[in-house]
């Protein structure tokens, strides 16, 4: 009698056309749009060319988003980046994306944000002075677990805390309109002084390195336009899904961002909109008052959500690279009743605990958006490439060839704008940090030493954690 293999567990498509739309969307909405607005003033100078830097990432995000939307046509499997460096140029490129955005990348972008949510949550506490950083840092703390924790008990769940959120970013967003237009309506002083001919682009700084740090913090604030990707093996109907919920995410975002920055114009004067920590309470407190701290909670219940949109995405490079072979078996694994990917959130969970401790807001978006577009680069160039040498594989979508371009000059340029005109000893220190996986890539990956090195530790693992392998869902 022959012996059946093992049966492989399966992760359940439960993300429909709202279900992406608020992943991409609710990801992207989040403490960037409340605290990145008077970062790309001061890097670039001048009102007018700060709605220039908004509206400009809005682009950038949208050819970058269609350019991910062919490379998911293409490729059906989860992981993103690492997926697509894997089938393109191969093993040793896919490694070092996953080893980056696994412990550098990810983690980094889940330690921003948290502390900006509890800059945000004990800014009301602290009225007239900054939050002392050991509390922020505690909260912040607290709330990477939290997060966690929802999206290791049910992705069902997590899904509708994000379209729940959603809803509260975009009402929060809409309020601050309609104040600015309210404001408006009252007073026109403060932004025809922003806004007029001769003041809007009156002391913008036109340095390489100030226009590529302007960028990085305006594309912070669109991060996330590729997390459906992440997660593509879990979205019902991808070839309907995917383009539709990208298109629409990232229009409403880029339209609610501009709009946004308008209102914060309408009501402070560039020093005091750079002289913020917080511009969105700042906002609030001129506009409402003594309830200005509604702001304050409305932007952490924002940031909240995002971060639960990183959560869902996010861990799932960790996840589809240990199933390919590039990372511990155990991290390939998903929880046998709850069917999530618990030991890949609870890694990048701790390692985003422990780089918490490190950095403050500003530097950690920096050298976060540096690395990221050092991969997003070589994964538009890689989607150039199949566009020109297999046009034969199958696709539901093509992207026009211009786009991907685009994309890529927008990426080196990113990549090359600070190092070229403000060289600074932590880009060389980013970079070592990415080549140091080869320490670990020739001696595990490539020549597969050691493979029963970590066998009993998964054994233990995983009756620990009662997870089991899983198979791709294509």
């Amino acid at each position: 009698m022959e012996e059946k293999e093992p049966q492989h567990l399966k992760i359940r498509r439960e993300i429909g056309l709202l279900g992406g739309v608020s992943l991409v969307s609710g990801t992207m909405i989040g403490s960037g749009i409340f605290m990145s607005p008077q970062f790309v003033l001061a890097y670039i100078g001048s009102p007018g060319a700060s709605l220039v830097i908004w509206a400009v990432s809005g682009v950038v995000a949208m050819f970058a988003a269609l350019s991910y939307i062919e490379l998911g046509m293409i490729f059906s499997e989860s992981g993103g980046e690492f997926i697509y460096l894997l089938k393109i140029y191969g093993s040793c490129p896919a490694f070092f994306a996953a080893f980056t955005f696994v412990l550098v990348v990810k983690p980094f972008g889940q330690a921003a944000l948290s502390i900006a949510i509890a800059e945000y949550a004990t800014a009301p506490f602290y009225r007239g002075c900054d939050p002392p950083q050991l509390v922020v840092k505690c909260v912040a703390a607290v709330l990477l677990m939290v997060v966690a924790i929802i999206n290791i008990l049910n992705v069902r769940i997590a899904i509708r805390i994000q379209v729940v959120f959603l809803v509260v970013k975009v009402l929060t967003l809409t309020a601050i309109i309609v104040g600015g237009i309210a404001e408006l309506i009252q007073s026109r002083t403060i932004i025809v002084e922003n806004l007029k001919v001769e003041n809007s682009f009156k002391g913008t700084q036109y340095s390489v390195s100030g226009l590529g740090m302007a960028f990085y913090q305006g594309l912070w604030s669109y991060a996330g336009w590729y997390n459906l990707n992440y997660v593509i093996e879990e979205l019902k109907r991808p070839e309907v899904n995917l383009p539709r919920a990208l298109v629409i995410a990232v229009s409403m975002v880029t339209g609610l961002y501009l709009m946004v920055n308008i209102s914060y114009l309408t009501v402070m004067t560039p020093r005091e909109l750079m002289s913020s920590t917080a511009v969105a309470v700042t906002w609030g407190y001129k506009v409402f008052g003594s309830w200005g701290w509604i702001m304050s909670v409305a932007a952490a219940l924002s940031g909240f959500g995002s971060l639960n949109g990183g959560f869902l995405s996010s861990p799932r490079i960790c996840f589809v690279a240990a199933r390919e072979g590039h990372m511990p078996d155990i991290l390939a694994m998903a929880h046998v009743h709850r069917l999530t990917p618990s030991p890949a959130l609870i890694f990048t969970t701790s390692i985003g605990l422990l780089l918490l401790a490190s950095g403050d807001f500003q530097s950690i978006v920096n050298y976060f958006s540096f690395t990221s577009w050092i991969f997003f680069g070589i994964t538009f160039s890689g989607l150039l490439y199949v566009k020109i040498k297999k046009p034969e594989l199958p696709r539901a979508y093509r992207v026009p060839i211009l786009i991907p371009i685009v994309a890529l000059i927008a990426a080196v340029f990113l990549v090359l704008a600070p190092i070229i005109d403000d060289p600074q000893i932590e880009y060389l220190y980013v970079m070592l940090f990415i080549f140091s996986g080869v320490f670990l890539y020739v001696p595990f990956i490539h020549y597969r030493l050691c493979p029963g090195l970590f066998r009993k530790v998964t054994v233990f693992l995983q009756l620990f954690l009662e997870v089991a392998p899983t198979e791709k869902n294509l």
